[in-house]
């Protein structure tokens, strides 16, 4: 075996359960004597020692959780971070526990300080925001075996406790209202195709579209950066084509680019809401008080915050022993600038 062994390895070679194996190391569980010897046995074959860093074999702790998200202008305000955050902040010292946030850096890089981190025995895990396919961070901790908790899926092949919003659902959600409307040429604003997130809205897009036989419509597609800038700029190109080419409702993946589309709408004399429809997604505070009010997606961000905080800390006092997968469903909150 090359590498290091982790207590997986062990677990592997005694024919037992990487959690018994824990409780067996801590004396948190009484276990059967030959199943002990077992894994005493397999510990002596493979030359494991506990890694001292890994909360579930530590006899001391930090006390400390880990959290770097996604980089945020510093000029722009981030309430729905701010809001996760906090909830974050009150869910961990209620259980005796604080946040050590850390800067987040981009590709390969963004694995640095995760393993300084562990490394120095700094944190007893981490919440992970901001995850897409093939993250980097993901494959390291669970090499490391090093406990952690998610906001948001990956690859289906990474086996490892998510607290996530149904992107899906939500974007449906939307477009069933649009069509219960009698709007029937509806736009999307969307994100890059590498976008996890994205990917699930566009699904949700896509498939209310289709089962109520409407031909998804390419041209009625546009993907770029998620800010004002670019939903007002595509939205004035659609505003451009003739007649029938042009959308009756545009859907945007996040409240910004909403932002945007109700502005070109409005400053080609049109009226949002009436002329053409217009929805957000996530529910910023701002948005009900725009002209007019936008319909969007809220998100229980406070509630994703304290789930991922009291997931990470019941596997740190090793309460929970298996992995959790909590999908929560967004909710539409309609306003005017989709009803007129």
């Amino acid at each position: 075996m090359t590498g290091r062994v982790t207590i997986k390895d062990v677990a592997r070679e005694a024919g037992v359960s990487y959690q018994t194996v824990s409780k067996v190391l801590n004396h948190q569980a009484k276990v059967k004597p030959e199943t002990e010897r077992s894994i005493r046995q397999a510990i002596e074959r493979l030359g494991y020692t506990p890694h001292q860093a890994a909360s579930s074999l530590r006899s001391r702790r930090a006390r400390l959780i880990g959290y770097s998200g996604p980089p945020w202008p510093l000029n722009q305000a981030n309430p729905i971070l701010d809001e996760f955050l906090q909830s974050m902040l009150h869910a961990a010292e209620a259980a005796g526990y604080y946040l050590l946030c850390f800067p987040h850096h981009s590709g390969e890089r963004q694995v640095d300080p995760y393993r300084r981190l562990v490394d120095s025995n700094r944190v007893d895990g981490f919440v992970l925001s901001g995850v897409e396919y093939d993250d980097p961070r993901l494959r390291y901790l669970l090499d490391k075996d090093f406990p952690f908790v998610a906001f948001g899926r990956s690859n289906l092949d990474m086996k490892f406790s998510f607290v996530d919003v149904d992107g899906e659902s939500g974007m449906r959600s939307v477009v069933e209202h649009l069509l219960s409307l009698g709007r029937r040429r509806i736009a999307a604003l969307a994100w890059p195709e590498t976008s996890r997130v994205g990917k699930d809205r566009m699904s949700g897009y896509r498939h209310a579209l289709q089962a109520a036989g409407i031909e998804v419509n390419t041209e009625w597609i546009a993907r770029g950066e998620g800010n004002q800038a670019y939903g007002r700029q595509a939205t004035q190109a659609w505003l451009a084509l003739p007649g029938e080419r042009r959308p009756d409702a545009v859907v945007a993946f996040n409240d910004a680019m909403a932002v945007g589309a109700m502005q070109a709408i409005q400053e080609a004399g049109l009226r949002v809401g009436v002329d053409v429809a217009v929805t957000g997604f996530d529910d910023l505070p701002m948005t009900q008080f725009l002209s007019p009010p936008l319909t969007t997606v809220h998100l229980p961000v406070a509630e994703i915050g304290r789930q991922v905080t009291e997931i990470l800390v019941g596997i740190l006092e090793g309460k929970i022993t298996k992995l959790r997968h909590e999908l929560i469903t967004p909710q539409l909150v309609v306003r005017h600038s989709s009803t007129g």
